[in-house]
């Protein structure tokens, strides 16, 4: 049986858990067939499929000592129980969609099964049908999402079932085993001056939270979703004409729509100082799979510029010093810091640090990267797939983005109480791009 112990970081992820903040992570793929989707036939290619990835056969298996628990094989696994049916309101759109997800994106993943779930949706305008994919954090990362969404499609063969790597060995493994002690003690010795430089930056970057932030939310489950393509076409041309990545420039087109959104709100954005947390994957060779991975950013967005230029070149300059110190520096490494706490340090923490997290940041703003292929599920063309990053606790939205094809597709995740007028922050994007695509 596939069994390992669950790492520092992935652990993280479950304690921070909370009823009306989930930890999981999602993904919208829209499909497009030439014929009406058989919607028993696209149920059983799913299950099929996900019953042949190794990792999501995994589920936590609890030990009797505190703060350590494993990755064990669920017995008797079938991934059919897993994968539920639902249709809208046909013709649906993007909207009755968005809709649906944000009820299914609100419901926390049961612990005593494999952490994720398939929902088929049905009933969209041209035959189309979508796929929403929910992964616990702790069970994966963006980029290992990615690479078990490709098992689901059409032409993806799973690698083969291996053994996690195990990350540290439990506490009583390296009593028993004075070497592997010894080699954990120095490792560990030689990792403490970057620990203190990650903590201390941490500590030095908190500030006080302002009171009537609309990015601050009080706690709720209800949760709004939406959809939004930008073509990929106009973030080049802007790139073309003013520097930077196209990474840089959907930062600059969502501090934009940042701006506008506010000042429609009538918040006074030359004062209200916007934090975004910007993941980092740390996957490199043959550390490509397996447990998180994951340090980050934090990048002031400069909402009180007026100018669209300007604000641009202000987000170059800020991420050109955060990748020139590294992953492994400042502030927004503190998931590094996260996997080198034992376990039962974050089971006693995790409830402070989920409420801390407005103290280092506002939003999270997170770039999946997709490879450049055409995909297919059951024959039906993929036109569209928008991530869906989870919403920490107190925090009023996030915002994930991925790349397929020529389009960009941003996926927003916010706080229902906290953003009844999520579809006016949708409205400002195309704003946003028209603004910095109409300046020579």
């Amino acid at each position: 049986m596939m069994t390992t112990e669950v790492s520092a970081l992935d652990w993280a992820f479950l304690c921070l858990e909370q009823e009306t903040a989930p930890m999981h992570i999602g993904a919208v793929a829209v499909f497009r067939p030439s014929e009406p989707a058989d919607r028993v036939r696209l149920l059983a290619l799913l299950a099929e499929r996900a019953q042949r990835i190794a990792r999501l056969r995994l589920r936590i298996g609890q030990s009797w000592l505190p703060g350590q628990a494993r990755w064990a094989e669920a017995p008797e696994f079938d991934a059919a129980e897993q994968v539920r049916s639902h249709q809208v309101p046909s013709p649906g759109g993007r909207e009755e969609l968005a809709e649906l997800v944000a009820e299914l994106i609100a419901d926390p993943l049961d612990r005593g099964r494999p952490l994720w779930e398939l929902h088929l949706i049905t009933g969209l305008d041209g035959d189309r049908f979508a796929v929403l994919v929910k992964f616990h954090h702790a069970l994966a990362d963006g980029r290992e999402a990615v690479e078990m969404g490709l098992g689901l499609l059409d032409g993806f063969t799973p690698e083969a079932p291996e053994p996690l790597p195990d990350p540290d060995g439990s506490p009583l493994d390296l009593l028993r085993k004075p070497q592997q002690l010894f080699d954990a003690v120095r490792g560990t010795l030689s990792k403490s001056g970057e620990t203190l430089g990650i903590a201390s930056s941490v500590v030095r970057s908190m500030r006080v939270p302002i009171p009537d932030s609309p990015l601050r939310a009080s706690v709720s489950a209800a949760r709004r979703v939406a959809l939004i393509p930008i073509g990929l076409a106009d973030l080049r041309r802007i790139r073309a004409r003013h520097g930077g990545t196209t990474n840089d420039v959907v930062l600059a087109v969502l501090t934009g729509a940042f701006r506008r959104w506010l000042a429609a709100r009538g918040h006074p954005v030359d004062e209200l100082p916007l934090r975004a947390l910007i993941p980092v994957s740390r996957r490199r060779g043959d550390n490509a799979r397996g447990n998180n991975q994951l340090s980050g950013y934090l990048c002031d967005l400069p909402v009180g510029e007026p100018d669209p230029v300007a604000r641009l070149q202000a987000i170059r300059a800020a991420m050109g010093r955060n990748k020139s110190a590294g992953p492994l520096r400042g502030p927004g490494a503190f998931p590094v810091l996260a996997g080198r706490v034992p376990q039962i340090v974050h089971q006693v923490a995790a409830p402070l640090a989920g409420h801390g997290a407005a103290l280092l940041f506002d939003t999270v703003i997170t770039n999946v990267p997709l490879p450049g292929f055409r995909a297919a599920l059951g024959g039906a063309e993929l036109v569209e797939l928008y991530p869906v990053a989870p919403l920490a606790a107190r925090h009023a939205l996030a915002i994930a983005v991925s790349q397929y094809r020529d389009t960009v597709h941003v996926g927003v995740h916010a706080n229902r109480a906290a953003l009844p007028d999520l579809e006016k922050l949708s409205e400002a994007l195309p704003f946003a791009v028209a603004e910095l695509d109409d300046r020579s």
